[in-house]
C-alpha cells in the first residue's frame, strides 16, 4: 500500500498543479479585464466583445504551457481566417438589414459545416472559428442595418486577438511556463517511479515467504497508476515542446520523443507485474543464493539505466554485470511450473535490452494489398464519419441560433455560443456532458451573482472575486463528476457575470443566459438522438464482436515466419479495444430509458480479459522475434515440431473467439429459436444428427488433460531445441527465456479465453433471463442460419 508520505506528496503535487493553472488563467483574464474596463478608449472600441476574449482565454490557456499558447496563437489566426474572413464577405453580399432569424441560422449552419468538415484542423481552432461565426452573424442580425459590414467582423477578430495576447503574457510572466521543464520534471518523477517499482518487483521475486512477496507487490501496484499518468503527461507535452524551440532556441528539449523511450521501460515492468500475479507461492524455486545476488546487482543498475533515458545519454550494462547476467541465464531450463518465474526474467531481459520491432519490409505483397484495401476502407469510413459530425454540428448550431433568437433576439447568441465552443473531437456521452455543462453554467452564474452582490459598491474590483473560483474550477475539471466540460462551463459562467458590462442588471442577464444555454444544449441533444440513434450499449456490443474477430485473426497468425502480420493485427486489435473502452464508458452513464440496463460489470471483465490477451500477444510476438534473432535461423525440424505444439492452443483459442464473436451479436435467443422453427431446423450437436450439421463447424474445446499433454510436448521439443544449440552457453539462456515466455503467453491466452467464456455466458444470460444458455448451441444456430441465407 502507498505510504502516508507518498499520498501527501501526491496531494501536494495536485494542489500545486491546480493552483498554478488557476493563477495563470486568472492572470490572463485579469489582463483582459484591465484592458477592456480600464484600458484606452481605442482598445475599448476595437475590442467590442470582451466576453469572447474571456472565452478565448479559457479555450487556449487552460492547463497550457508556453508552447501550447504559441500554438494557440497560430490556431486563433487560422480560426480567424476560417471564421471571420468568409463571414465578412457573406455579410457584404447579404446585407445585415436583410438578416432574419431563419437566414441567420442557415448562414451559421453552412459556415459551421465548412469549418468542421476538414479533418486536420485542430479542435481549438474549430471552436474559436465557430464562436466567431456565431457572434458575427447573430450580432449583425440583432443590430440590423446599423451593423458595420467590415468593422463588426474586425471587432470580433480583435476580441479574439486580445484573448490570445493575454494568454501569451500570462504564460511568460512572472516566469515562463515551459513544456520542456514540465517534461523534464515528469521524466525525473517517472524514472523514480519506475525504479521504485522495479526494486519492489525484484524484492517480491526474491522474497523468502509469501506474505513478504505480496506486500512488495501491493506496494508496487500502488505506484502503477501514478507512473501511467506521468507517462501520459510526457507524451501529451511532446507537441508543445516543438513550439518552444523556435522562439527559445537556447533551450534543449528533454530528449527526443521521451514518451516512446519510457514506453520501452513501462511495458517490461507491466510484464514483470503480470508474472508476479501468476506466480505460485514464494519463494521462487529456480533461484539460488548466487542468482539472487545477481538480481540485486541488476536492481542497482536498472534504476541508473532508467534515469539515463533523458537527453542523449543511454546507460549500458557494465561488463561485469553483463557476464553475471549471462551466467545467470545459462543455468535455466524451460519447465511449466517455472513459467511465471522465467517470464519475469524474460521481461527483465527486455529491460536490459531494448525490445525489438518488426521491420516493415518483412510484410509480403499479399499482406500489403490487404492493408491497402483496409486503409482505403478506413479512409471511406472516416470520411463518412467526418461528414456526419460536421452535419450534426452545423444542424445543432443552426437550431440553437434559430430558437434562441426567437426566444430572445437580443440574447440569441448565448444559445449558440456554448454549442460552438464545446465542439467535441469524437463521440461523447451526450446526456452526461449536457448535464455537467448545464450544472457548471448554473454554478458559475450563481457564484457570479453572489460576487456582484458582495462587491455591489466596488464594481471596479469585483473581478478579483474570480480568483478563488478559478481554483475551485481547476479541481472541478479534474473531478470525475464534472470533468473538463463542467469545469470550463463553471469558469465561463462566472466570468461572463463578473467580467461583463453593458448587459443590464446581473440577475436578468443570468436568467437570460441560463435559459439560452438550456436551449442550445437541448438542440444538441435532440440532434444527437435523431442523427446518432445507435446507443452506446449497442456500439459496445458491436465493438466487442469486432474485437473477437480481430483477436481470432491474430491468434491464427501465431507461428514462425508470420510475426510481421501478427504485429500489424495486434495494432489493429489495440485500436478496437481502446474504442470499445470508450463505448463502455459512455454506456455506463447513458440513461436506460425503456431498454435493458447496461451490464457494466460484465463488460469491464471482458475489457480486462481482452486487454490481458493483447498484452500476451505483444510479449509473445517479442518472444518469437527474439527467437528468430537469437538462433540465427531456426532448425526446420524443430520449427515444425514447435508449430505443431502451438496449433492446439491456436485451435482452442481461435475457435472460441469465433464462437464468442457470433454469440455476442445475438439480441434475443427467443427470436433465434423462432427463426429455427421457421426454417424447420433441428440441432443436436452432441449426437451429430442435426440437419444443420453441414453448416455448423464443431467448435473444438480441448480438455485440461489435452492442454497439459500439449504443454509437455511443447517443453520436450523446446528442450531438444535448446540442446541442439552449439554456438555457446550464453545463447542457450536467451533461447530458454524466449521459449518460456512464449509458453507463458500461450497459457495466459488459454486462461483468459476461459474467463471470457464465463463472462459471455453471464452477459447472454443477463440479456435473456428466461432462456437456457449454451454458447456452442447458439453459435451453431447462428452459423446455420447464416449459411441458409447465403445458400438461398
Amino acid at each position: 500500500m502507498a505510504t502516508p508520505s507518498s499520498e501527501s506528496s501526491r496531494a501536494r503535487a495536485m494542489w500545486r498543479t491546480c493552483l498554478a493553472s488557476a493563477l495563470r488563467t486568472a492572470l490572463a483574464c485579469t489582463i483582459v479585464g484591465v484592458a477592456t474596463l480600464f484600458g484606452p478608449q481605442y482598445i475599448k472600441n476595437q475590442v467590442a466583445l470582451p466576453a469572447f476574449s474571456y472565452v478565448t482565454v479559457i479555450l487556449v490557456v487552460t492547463d497550457a504551457t508556453l508552447g501550447d499558447t504559441f500554438r494557440g496563437c497560430w490556431l486563433a489566426l487560422y480560426a480567424t481566417i476560417q471564421g471571420v474572413c468568409p463571414a465578412m464577405l457573406s455579410l457584404w453580399l447579404i446585407g445585415p438589414a436583410r438578416l432574419t432569424a431563419g437566414t441567420t441560422a442557415i448562414a451559421v449552419a453552412l459556415s459551421a459545416f465548412l469549418v468542421v468538415v476538414p479533418e486536420n484542423t485542430h479542435l481549438i481552432a474549430k471552436r474559436i472559428a465557430l464562436g466567431q461565426i456565431v457572434l458575427v452573424y447573430v450580432i449583425a442580425y440583432i443590430n440590423g442595418g446599423q451593423t458595420e459590414t467590415i468593422m463588426h467582423p474586425v471587432h470580433v477578430a480583435a476580441s479574439t486577438g486580445l484573448g490570445v495576447v493575454a494568454c501569451v503574457l500570462a504564460l511568460i510572466f512572472p516566469y515562463p511556463s515551459l513544456a520542456c521543464c514540465e517534461v523534464k520534471q515528469n521524466c525525473k518523477l517517472f524514472a523514480e517511479n519506475a525504479s521504485e517499482r522495479f526494486n519492489l518487483f525484484v524484492k517480491a521475486f526474491t522474497a523468502e515467504d509469501n506474505s513478504s512477496a505480496l506486500a512488495f507487490i501491493s506496494q508496487a501496484k500502488s505506484l502503477v497508476k501514478t507512473g501511467s499518468k506521468l507517462l501520459q503527461d510526457i507524451k501529451t507535452k511532446q507537441e508543445s515542446m516543438k513550439w518552444e524551440r523556435f522562439p527559445f532556441k537556447f533551450l534543449r528539449p528533454y530528449g527526443e520523443n521521451p514518451g516512446s523511450r519510457f514506453q520501452d521501460v513501462q511495458i517490461p515492468l507491466r510484464g514483470m507485474e503480470i508474472a508476479l500475479d501468476n506466480s505460485p507461492p514464494f519463494p521462487v524455486e529456480i533461484l539460488n543464493t548466487d542468482q539472487k545476488s545477481v538480481l540485486h546487482m541488476l536492481g542497482d543498475h536498472i534504476p541508473k539505466q532508467v534515469n539515463s533515458i533523458s537527453l542523449e545519454s543511454s546507460a549500458t550494462v557494465p561488463e561485469s554485470n553483463q557476464q553475471n547476467t549471462q551466467m545467470f541465464f545459462q543455468t535455466l531450463q524451460p519447465t511449466k511450473k517455472d513459467l511465471p518465474s522465467l517470464f519475469f526474467l524474460f521481461c527483465l531481459n527486455l529491460l536490459l535490452n531494448k525490445p525489438i520491432t518488426n521491420s516493415p519490409s518483412s510484410t509480403n505483397p499479399k499482406q500489403q494489398n490487404q492493408e491497402g484495401f483496409f486503409q482505403n476502407y478506413l479512409s471511406i469510413t472516416k470520411s463518412n464519419k467526418r461528414f456526419m459530425a460536421a452535419f450534426k454540428c452545423s444542424l445543432s448550431l443552426g437550431l440553437a441560433i434559430y430558437f434562441g433568437s426567437i426566444y430572445s433576439k437580443d440574447n440569441g447568441f448565448w444559445a449558440g455560443l456554448p454549442v460552438a465552443i464545446s465542439l467535441a473531437g469524437s463521440r461523447e456521452a451526450t446526456f452526461k456532458v449536457a448535464n455537467v455543462k448545464a450544472q457548471g453554467t448554473v454554478l458559475g452564474t450563481i457564484y457570479g451573482l453572489l460576487g456582484c452582490f458582495v462587491f455591489e459598491k466596488y464594481v471596479q474590483i469585483r473581478f478579483l472575486s474570480l480568483l478563488p473560483w478559478f481554483i475551485v474550477s481547476s479541481f472541478l475539471r479534474q473531478s470525475t463528476m464534472y470533468g473538463q466540460a463542467g469545469g470550463l462551463s463553471a469558469i465561463i459562467g462566472a466570468l461572463l457575470i463578473l467580467g461583463r458590462k453593458g448587459f443590464g442588471p446581473p440577475s436578468e442577464f443570468a436568467i437570460a443566459r441560463i435559459t439560452e444555454t438550456f436551449i442550445g444544449l437541448s438542440c444538441s441533444i435532440v440532434v444527437e438522438i435523431l442523427l446518432q440513434p445507435t446507443r452506446a450499449t449497442t456500439l459496445a456490443k458491436l465493438q466487442l464482436s469486432k474485437s473477437f474477430q480481430i483477436l481470432n485473426e491474430s491468434i491464427s497468425l501465431i507461428s514462425f515466419g508470420s510475426i510481421g502480420n501478427l504485429v500489424e493485427s495486434q495494432n489493429k486489435l489495440k485500436t478496437h479495444v481502446i474504442e470499445m473502452g470508450k463505448f463502455i464508458a459512455e454506456a455506463e452513464v447513458e440513461p436506460n430509458f425503456w431498454f435493458v440496463p447496461f451490464h457494466s460489470v460484465c463488460y469491464r471483465k471482458l475489457m480486462g480479459s481482452l486487454t490481458k490477451m493483447l498484452e500476451y500477444l505483444h510479449f509473445g510476438s517479442q518472444a518469437f522475434m527474439l527467437l528468430e534473432q537469437e538462433s540465427g535461423g531456426l532448425i526446420d525440424n524443430f520449427v515444425h515440431k514447435l508449430d505443431g505444439d502451438i496449433k492446439l492452443f491456436k485451435d482452442f483459442v481461435g475457435s472460441s473467439m469465433k464462437c464468442f464473436e457470433e454469440v455476442s451479436l445475438v439480441k434475443s435467443l427467443a427470436i433465434l429459436d423462432k427463426e429455427f422453427e421457421k426454417k424447420k431446423l433441428s440441432v443436436d450437436v452432441e449426437l451429430g444428427t442435426s440437419q444443420s450439421s453441414s453448416y455448423c463447424n464443431i467448435i473444438r474445446y480441448a480438455s485440461e488433460e489435452e492442454i497439459d499433454d500439449n504443454f509437455r510436448s511443447y517443453f520436450e521439443h523446446s528442450k531438444e531445441f535448446v540442446d541442439q544449440i552449439v554456438n555457446g552457453e550464453e545463447l542457450k539462456g536467451q533461447v530458454v527465456l524466449s521459449l518460456s515466455a512464449l509458453g507463458f503467453c500461450m497459457d495466459g491466452l488459454v486462461k483468459e479465453t476461459k474467463e471470457i467464456e464465463k463472462a459471455i455466458k453471464e452477459l447472454v444470460q443477463w440479456e435473456n433471463p428466461s432462456s437456457h444458455v449454451n454458447l456452442h448451441d447458439i453459435s451453431c444456430k447462428v452459423r446455420a442460419l447464416a449459411n441458409i441465407i447465403v445458400a438461398n
